[in-house]
């Protein structure tokens, strides 16, 4: 393919920021909202991580006259995070270009949009995959059956299922094991609409003005902070094919503890290591790109986005397996 001539090679911050800008209004996808983005500019470094004991230890002792305290400290072990680039394009034609009917129609505007939700949807499944199965955190996965056995809890679209005992009982376990109370709850919609209609929520905000089980009402009842449901869709159709849509969040939850920002000595279940340090790009580690493709009569419309979703403190969440039917 011949080099692109005649147009822009660089980063085009107009686009980018109509790219900026629509992520903060695609209130669908939720991986920026659960775990915090980390900021870094390099693709890859080494972290520090704390051991946890030493912080829930006390050495402490009486001190006699003209003796020494007793010492302490504690031990810092070395992590990895690895930044992956994707991109995808949109070209657009000179005579598309040329026929479009400004300012209703601004396909520069448009291809931003559109690759920037390919990138978002890209980003929302490997925040699931990565976060939101089985057999990938320090605690016990919780699952769900028709009768509750070790491990186990009666799936919650069943008679005599408790909901919030299930998980409030996690809440405390958790507490124990880490010195924090999880925070965030993430369910997917399947689960919300089996809350919605479930008798133990019901019966405890009958007296509520509304009476309607809200999310605002299921973290009141639980005491979590934030609860979410991810209602982001996918396609999973090959294009000219038949459409195949499903929630990209299945029929579970999963109880964690986030930090509400980074910072050092701030434990969380999981952190997004987002390359901002690649050359122009925004907080979420993208940037848009808009050059000439001559062979193609076309002006090209880019965008990369680079980050690292990180399993950081893998005792401090719980997942809820095949929570309903």
């Amino acid at each position: 393919m011949s080099q692109p001539t005649g147009g822009d090679v660089h980063v085009n911050v107009p686009l980018t920021n109509i790219s900026v800008a629509y992520m903060q209004q695609a209130g669908d996808f939720v991986a920026d909202t659960i775990f915090p983005p980390v900021p870094v500019d390099h693709k890859s470094n080494d972290y520090w991580k704390y051991t946890k004991g030493d912080w829930f230890r006390t050495v402490a002792q009486e001190r006699a006259p003209a003796t020494e305290s007793v010492g302490s400290g504690w031990t810092l072990t070395e992590d990895t995070y690895s930044c992956k680039l994707f991109a995808v394009h949109k070209d657009i034609s000179d005579v598309d270009r040329a026929n479009q009917d400004l300012p209703i129609i601004n396909l520069d505007r448009d291809a931003t949009e559109f690759i920037t939700r390919d990138t978002l949807l890209k980003r929302e499944k490997d925040w699931a995959n990565r976060y939101f199965k089985a057999s990938v955190w320090g605690t016990t996965d919780q699952t769900g059956a028709s009768t509750a056995a070790a491990n186990q809890f009666i799936q919650w679209n069943r008679a005599n299922s408790t909901p919030i005992e299930d998980i409030s009982k996690i809440r405390v376990d958790q507490a124990e094991l880490t010195g924090y109370v999880p925070n965030v709850l993430v369910i997917g919609a399947r689960v919300f609409l089996a809350w919605k209609n479930h008798s133990e929520f019901l019966e405890r905000i009958k007296y509520s003005q509304k009476g309607v089980v809200t999310l605002d009402l299921i973290a009141g009842l639980m005491d979590i902070p934030k609860v979410v449901v991810p209602m982001v869709i996918e396609n999973t159709g090959k294009e000219g094919a038949a459409d195949s849509f499903s929630f990209v969040f299945g029929k579970s939850a999963l109880l964690a503890y986030a930090a509400s920002s980074p910072g050092l000595m701030q434990p969380s279940a999981g952190y997004t290591f987002a390359w901002t340090g690649y050359m122009g790009a925004a907080q979420t580690g993208s940037r848009i790109k808009k050059f000439r493709m001559e062979q193609l009569a076309s002006d090209r419309v880019e965008i990369e986005m680079a980050y690292d979703q990180k399993i950081v403190a893998p005792d401090m969440a719980t997942f809820f397996k095949t929570a309903v039917q």
